[in-house]
């Protein structure tokens, strides 16, 4: 919405200044000074000079009516004023013939014509030499400049002016998109990076432009290839660690057989059996990150029960928890079928639950619920359904500024650093859901705990 209205303000501004700077010019001619160019001028007396004889020799052939029916005819045509006046100053034909109230005395005592502006029209009065040697004197408007058009009719106006707006919005709307489009799909691309496809570059075409915004763009691309390459050799160093650490833990698997064959079984010998399990469980689980990651081998998918997947982690939990005195309670309303990978689905709600039975006040359950929602998508206007999963625990829960880091490989919340996990359950959820289409975000829970909400596409 805000791209929108970003194209709107250009737009808009654009076309207000092009209709302002015409309606400063139409209003320079208006109240423009009194003096016209001295072409101006003779050409204005000749077309006065033309009417006025036209006017006389119309009243000396057939009377006041024929001259009154002259300058009724150049009225209605022009839409300006024109009279005909004895020598004395005295009406013979036209209307409205006050107007020249203030020029008519001046050519009538001495001069031969009289000539002055006013808002953007001239007004001509000049004396006028019968056939038959009477004298008289014609006073009429004349358009300059933009007033011109006034001696148009209102249809002409009108489609002038429809033309101009039409063709000053068609040219701004061109400038507005040539500035606004490549700002748009910088955006989208910018979106897509953010979203994790990290091999998002702007379009070639674009960075080819040789302005601000080719520059602009380019730099994008640089700094996108740049974050590739990081996050990239990153992961890769994640997984080549990960894989040849099991290595010297198998070694240490066989050291500790022997050393028990040896030395009978030790106290000692226990405590290292469990920090390597946990070792290569960590290794184990830092390998599926890795996998998730970087390959770029699409994951085998199948049509499954959600339901019956989430149940079965429900009961292999529930048993374990009640050492704790909790339990954990599933509600589900029926089958919800998702297409997705079992074993990695398994493993990150897994993961999810056994992080809320972790922290979970004793004595208290881990709820899990599955629900069938339908989301409605903006971007394509589609209702597609969705399957909600939401886990509560009723722990201490987390504060609120580290809730968007707790899906973060290797992040513990500071308060329960002393727990046992590993900090990589929640990043291999926050992994699984995404390769399969779906969100997880978290949120602290009323009046204590922590509820962690994964949706999932739901399959007919």
């Amino acid at each position: 919405m805000k791209a929108r209205s970003l194209f709107l303000k250009i737009f808009l501004w654009f076309w207000a200044t092009v209709i302002a700077t015409g309606m400063a010019l139409v209003i320079t001619f208006i109240f423009q000074p009194g003096n016209v160019p001295s072409q101006w001028h003779a050409t204005l007396m000749d077309i006065a000079r033309y009417s006025a004889t036209t006017a006389v020799d119309q009243f000396e052939a057939q009377g006041a009516p024929a001259a009154s029916a002259y300058i009724g005819h150049l009225e209605q045509n022009s839409h300006l004023l024109a009279c005909l006046f004895d020598s004395s100053g005295a009406v013979i034909s036209g209307t409205n013939c006050k107007t020249f109230a203030d020029i008519i005395p001046r050519v009538a005592a001495a001069d031969n014509s009289a000539f002055s502006m006013k808002y953007g029209l001239a007004r001509v009065a000049l004396r006028v030499q019968g056939k038959n040697g009477q004298t008289f004197i014609y006073a009429t408007e004349l358009p300059v400049g933009p007033r011109a058009a006034v001696g148009l009719s209102h249809a002409v106006i009108a489609l002038r002016w429809c033309v101009a707006l039409l063709v000053s919005g068609f040219i701004c709307y061109l400038l507005t998109r040539y500035l606004t489009t490549p700002i748009l799909r910088l955006r989208e691309a910018s979106q897509r990076l953010a979203g994790g496809d990290l091999s998002t570059r702007a379009a070639d075409g674009m960075e080819r432009r040789h302005d601000e915004i080719g520059s602009l763009v380019r730099d994008f691309n640089a700094m996108a290839a740049r974050i590739e390459g990081l996050v990239t050799g990153q992961r890769q160093l994640i997984y080549d660690i990960s894989h040849e650490l099991r290595s010297p833990l198998a070694r240490l698997n066989v050291a500790l057989d022997l050393g028990r064959e040896r030395k009978g079984d030790d106290p000692a010998f226990a405590q290292m059996e469990r920090d390597i399990e946990r070792l290569n469980q960590m290794i184990g689980r830092l390998l599926t990150i890795a996998r998730l990651d970087t390959t770029a081998t699409p994951i085998s998918m199948t049509h499954l029960d959600l339901t019956e997947l989430v149940s079965q982690i429900v009961q292999s939990a529930d048993f374990e928890s009640h050492e704790r005195g909790g339990g954990v309670r599933l509600a589900a309303a029926g089958p919800c079928f998702v297409e997705g990978n079992a074993e990695l689905l398994y493993s990150a709600i897994e993961n999810v639950i056994r992080n809320a039975i972790r922290f979970n006040n004793p004595g208290e359950t881990v709820e899990v619920r599955l629900v069938a929602v339908s989301e409605f998508n903006v971007e394509d206007a589609n209702r597609k359904p969705m399957l909600r999963l939401i886990v509560r625990d009723h722990g201490p829960g987390v504060p609120e500024p580290e809730l968007i880091n707790i899906f973060q490989p290797f992040y513990r919340v500071a308060d329960n650093r002393s727990g046992n996990g590993a900090g990589l359950g929640l990043a291999i959820a926050d992994r699984v859901v995404h390769v399969h289409g779906g969100s997880i975000h978290a949120r602290n829970a009323v009046p204590r705990g922590l509820e962690v909400e994964i949706r999932l596409p739901q399959s007919p």
